[in-house]
């Protein structure tokens, strides 16, 4: 599955949002504050809704306010919309499917989901069909959804009342086989990784226990490079051999069980004859480490999102970074990346790039390829870095709103 468009209203500093035609891999780029975290916190936000519900997910981006601390200053009266179109197979065809999420709160300030929707075109024409509406907590999905021989007036519903009015509908319906788009959109939901990584967390002896992907935090990192050197060593030689060609004085790792059952990362430096404990090795290596783990996982995110990953990393190295974001994206997974590292953006195709402002407490989002002149200037063999370093992002959204 790959996301095509992302629409977004009324959520923070994201008043009208829309990224159309969303490459495998994205980079933005904007000043602090300009909203690159904003965007990202709806990819967090969606998952949190899944997991929770939207109250728990509001209370968590708002804080006891909530609603009114999540939605766009000026528009407390409006909804909040999240829209992701994405691209699945169903019955053998490459389709478009639409989730469409509007969250509202009633006259006591409880949040509520006043419209949920997962639609997509059974034939080449036509309008898209609503394989699953829900409404303040009822509603209904489409059972036999695969079988197209059959008109839209001879689908199979299936009617349904949630529990609460602020929980998401494909929570329950996408666990069954029945309902395919709703179970494939809350799958996608689930493996999406969204790093919070944190060196502190990552690093010092770890309880063991199992680990099949790399937690957000990055606190089980011992864990799962044990799995990695035992379950799947080929990629586990492959990460190692790429760290010991980025990072000088590496030449080899090693994950230790102690004596009390807990576990331990070890990195060899080939100037001494034992090897360091995590804790003596500088941030960046614990993090390169992490994120080369990641971008190897042999189950591999459906989507990734990666914030600043510049941070704790020796410059020289986040070309390489880059570079190895783009393999990811190339075999198959969808990376999101936000930036200010002009070594960063320099590894970055044109068609990748997207520029982040603020005006008036409102963000705009713009596809570098929409700015002739940034996009001829990068075509003509100037580097994204060196422009951004220069300034010469700071005037994209003007001159796109006057094209």
């Amino acid at each position: 599955m790959k996301i095509e468009t992302i629409r977004v209203r009324n959520f923070k500093a994201l008043q009208d949002v829309e990224l159309k035609n969303l490459p495998s891999f994205c980079v933005f780029v904007g000043r602090n504050g300009s909203g690159k975290t904003t965007l990202f916190r709806v990819f967090a936000f969606l998952k949190h809704c899944l997991e929770h519900n939207v109250r728990s997910a509001l209370n968590s981006e708002g804080g006891r306010n909530g609603f009114r601390e999540v939605v766009t200053r000026g528009h407390e009266q409006e909804s909040i919309v999240i829209e992701i179109q994405f691209r699945m197979e169903i019955a053998g065809y490459n389709r478009l499917v639409t989730y469409s999420l509007e969250l509202a709160q009633d006259e006591g300030g409880l949040p509520f989901v006043r419209r949920e929707i997962l639609r997509y075109k059974r034939g080449s024409a036509g309008k898209p069909f609503h394989f699953l509406d829900f409404q303040n907590g009822e509603g209904y999905a489409i059972t036999n959804e695969e079988d197209f021989s059959k008109p839209d007036e001879e689908l199979e519903r299936e009617s349904q009342k949630l529990n609460s009015p602020d929980t998401l509908a494909i929570k329950g319906l996408g666990q069954f086989d029945r309902f395919k788009a709703a179970q494939a959109f809350r799958g996608l939901l689930e493996a999406w990784h969204i790093s919070d990584f944190h060196i502190s967390d990552a690093r010092g002896v770890k309880d063991d226990e199992d680990a099949f992907h790399l937690s957000a935090s990055g606190s089980n990192l011992p864990a799962f490079a044990r799995y990695m050197f035992e379950q799947h060593a080929a990629e586990f030689e492959v990460v190692k051999q790429k760290l010991r060609d980025r990072v000088p004085g590496i030449s080899d790792i090693e994950v230790r069980v102690t004596e009390d059952g807990r576990l331990l990362v070890r990195y060899q430096d080939g100037s001494f004859a034992e090897p360091f404990i995590d804790k003596n090795v500088s941030d960046g290596t614990v993090k390169m480490f992490a994120y080369l783990l990641l971008l190897h996982d042999p189950k591999p995110h459906p989507v990734l999102c990666i914030e600043e990953p510049e941070n704790q990393l020796y410059p020289e190295l986040m070309t390489l970074l880059a570079e190895e974001f783009l393999q990811y994206a190339e075999r198959g997974g969808q990376v999101f990346v936000s930036t200010h590292s002009p070594q960063f953006l320099n590894a970055v195709p044109l068609e990748s790039l997207y520029h982040i402002d603020k005006k008036n407490g409102v963000s705009c989002i713009n596809p570098l390829t929409d700015d002739p002149l940034v996009s001829d200037l990068i075509k003509g063999g100037d580097r994204p870095g060196y422009l951004w370093e220069q300034g010469m992002f700071r005037g994209i959204a003007e001159r796109v709103t006057h094209q």
